[in-house]
């Protein structure tokens, strides 16, 4: 018997306690279902519309630089146009359904489509989500990117997204929570192909293995700590991927809050490894290593005047490496932002700020090289 086919024989063992101890609520969410009315629908959507003016040098709006010196550094951009669709078929099982429009301004293969999954609560100790989905691997996959604290997602995520572990992944997961002792906990356990989002088939027959724990550690100041680990094999090679992060929220008066998050990764870039030259990498792929580290404070002062609900400032500071052992080329980045709140829970929203770009080296005619771009966002939600 492979390795493989024990990992997958013990992630099912590792499930059926939680079966077990949710058979006895399927009956009380039967009877629930009686008595509601479904099923339930919830629209969502979100636009974000930015401005952008870039003051790299001979760098365009999209990061990239250009040594003819034919570029456009300033542009209006329509960044997402999502609508969703919530359906509540039961009191235990809904269907969630969401697209990115905005993507039909480019090449549509492998985008549009984001979530595509269904989802089963047992109770408050398993639910099994499966589709199409974000697993759940550090802060920033279980946030809304119309929430955040910042422009966009860090560079670590969508680095991790390329590789299979964070963004819109196809697959299965278990997601939960329990105590130990005083201490609360949420816990998932999530298994992917692997290889992003609106695909036929794995690429492989590689599967990759992940799972979250998150630790409530103070419920005053809302301090979690985060752990994450990842295993799997993509085309035979053996692949990894671990984390750890926090997250604080300070009341420091009854208008100010400051609230921290602080996120590291690291792990295998088999992404990177694959798309070079058989004759230009080494025959290693645990020597193509990605890490990561990124703070991001956030201060929030309610002002609650007419329209306007809140002003924020926030700074997030990152470092990234996509191979650090190999062809190292650091990647700083610097992304200062006010935001204007209006409404509740960012209904609306207008955002500046800059992203600023600092590599080890600069590499012409690529996106790795140093840029200054300057963004004004406006972003609605319902």
């Amino acid at each position: 018997m492979n390795k493989t086919l024990l990992i997958k024989i013990a992630f099912v063992f590792l499930l059926l306690p939680f079966f077990m101890n949710a058979q006895g609520n399927v009956n009380q969410a039967e009877s629930s279902e009686e008595i509601g009315k479904y099923p339930q629908f919830q629209f969502k959507g979100l636009l974000q519309a930015r401005y952008l003016e870039s003051f790299g040098d001979n760098v365009d709006v999209l990061g990239m630089h250009h040594s003819t010196g034919d570029v456009t550094q300033s542009s209006f951009d329509i960044k997402r146009m999502r609508v969703g669709l919530n359906t509540k078929l039961s009191e235990a099982t809904e269907v969630v359904i969401l697209v990115n429009l905005a993507d039909f301004k480019s090449d549509t293969k492998g985008k549009v489509l984001e979530n595509a999954y269904g989802k089963y609560t047992f109770n408050k100790y398993i639910a099994l989500t499966g589709g199409q989905f974000r697993p759940a691997f550090g802060i920033e996959e279980l946030v809304p990117v119309d929430i955040i604290k910042s422009f966009d997602f860090s560079n670590q995520y969508y680095e991790f997204g390329k590789n299979g572990w964070t963004s819109f992944q196809i697959g299965a997961s278990a997601t939960g929570a329990f105590d130990i002792g005083k201490i609360p906990v949420n816990y998932a356990l999530s298994v992917l192909n692997g290889n992003g989002k609106n695909q036929e088939m794995d690429k492989d027959n590689g599967k990759q293995y992940s799972t979250r724990w998150v630790f409530e550690l103070s419920k005053t100041h809302k301090i979690n700590l985060g752990l994450n680990g990842g295993y799997g094999k993509v085309f035979k090679e053996k692949v990894f991927a671990v984390g750890a992060d926090i997250t604080s929220d300070f009341k420091l008066t009854d208008r100010f809050t400051f609230d921290l998050q602080i996120e590291y990764k690291q792990g295998t870039n088999h992404n990177l490894y694959f798309s070079l030259p058989a004759e230009s990498r080494t025959p290693n792929v645990a020597d193509y290593q990605m890490r990561g580290i990124y703070f991001l404070p956030n201060l929030r002062y309610v002002v609650n005047y007419k329209k306007l609900t809140s002003l924020e400032l926030s700074c997030r500071y990152e470092t990234f490496d996509p191979s650090y052992k190999v062809d190292s080329n650091v990647r700083q980045t610097y992304t200062p932002m006010i935001s204007l709140e209006f409404g509740k829970a960012y209904l609306g929203r207008i955002e500046m700020g800059f992203e600023i770009d600092r590599f080890d080296r600069n590499i012409p005619d690529s996106a790795y090289y140093n840029d200054n771009l300057f963004l004004i966002q406006l972003q609605l939600r319902l």
